[in-house]
């Protein structure tokens, strides 16, 4: 699951928690906003850009890396990320932030599938162990929340095809970010993804300003802080690959929950307690088993 990128032995403990804490805030910030999911999503892409060019120019010598089949990678890598996001803003605009994010529950399954066919990438038993637990318990927090209205089952599709979308994504970058650095990586890819978004508004006729102050506050907001997941993230595949990224990732349901019961009020039952601490334990396994597998 490991990849042996490096021969230095790394602790990714704390920049997974950043992670983990940084994109949890996401839905809420989501939730906030009342402007249309694929507006939101492109300022975040556009503010998410703007705010990676210092580093980027520090790097810039690196464009003379990229291959024709590299800009490939990177424009499709944006596209499923704009993909992912335009879809998962729709479905927390239909649901709960329990059950939409108890969708991304799914994730490190359809990552693994992908690494199986795309990379030929094996899971040990106790991996699958691990990952099991933390989906089971993943499941119990957002089954409380899970509706029966024709909304809210449109909103848990939206999610899940937002799953496969930042599947694709990570993937793709998985290969792709060995090339540049993640820098770079992550810059490019933002810009694509706000390049597909704001030629989907203008297409769709959606509008791109008149928005009151507050939708740009939370634009900025979703720009700033859970994008920082997605700059880690993307350093880190140059270490371990996207399985092992959407294990940790598990932990965003949690984290999310946790925060719409704190700040919109949102129910929490003793069902998703138990189950937010189950997934917990199967990531806190999950990792501490990965991390016996990194090289020194």
């Amino acid at each position: 699951m490991i990849l042996n990128h490096s021969n230095n032995s790394r602790n990714f403990a704390l920049p997974l928690i950043i992670s983990i804490i940084a994109i949890s805030f996401s839905a809420i910030f989501v939730k906030w906003s009342d402007a249309p999911p694929t507006i939101s999503s492109m300022y975040r892409m556009w503010f998410a850009s703007l705010f990676l060019l210092p580093m980027v120019w520090s790097n810039r010598s690196e464009f003379r890396k990229i291959t024709k089949k590299g800009w490939y990678l990177l424009f499709f890598s944006g596209l499923f990320l704009a993909l992912h996001f335009a879809l998962w803003f729709g479905s927390l605009q239909l649901t709960t932030v329990a059950s939409s994010t108890i969708i991304l529950a799914l994730q490190p399954i359809i990552s693994l599938i992908g690494g199986f066919f795309l990379y030929k990438e094996r899971a040990t038993g106790a991996a699958m162990l691990t990952m099991g637990i933390a989906v089971i318990g993943a499941v119990m927090v957002g089954w409380g929340d899970f509706g029966l209205s024709r909304q809210a089952i449109i909103g848990d599709i939206l999610s899940f095809l937002c799953v496969i979308a930042v599947v694709c994504y990570l993937l793709i970058g998985q290969n792709a970010v060995k090339k540049v650095s993640h820098w770079i990586y992550s810059f490019c890819v933002f810009l694509f993804a706000a390049i597909v978004l704001t030629l989907f508004n203008l297409i769709a006729n959606v509008p791109l300003f008149h928005y009151e102050t507050k939708e740009w506050g939370i634009f900025l907001l979703l720009a700033i802080v859970p994008t920082i997941s997605h700059v880690i993230n993307n350093w880190l595949l140059n270490y371990v690959n996207a399985t092992f990224i959407s294990m940790s990732i598990l932990g965003e349901p949690v984290g999310a929950t946790t925060l719409a019961v704190i700040i919109l009020g949102e129910r929490l039952s003793i069902l998703q307690i138990i189950g937010g601490v189950i997934v917990l334990v199967g990531v806190f396994l999950f990792l501490m088993q990965q991390k016996k597998r990194i090289p020194a």
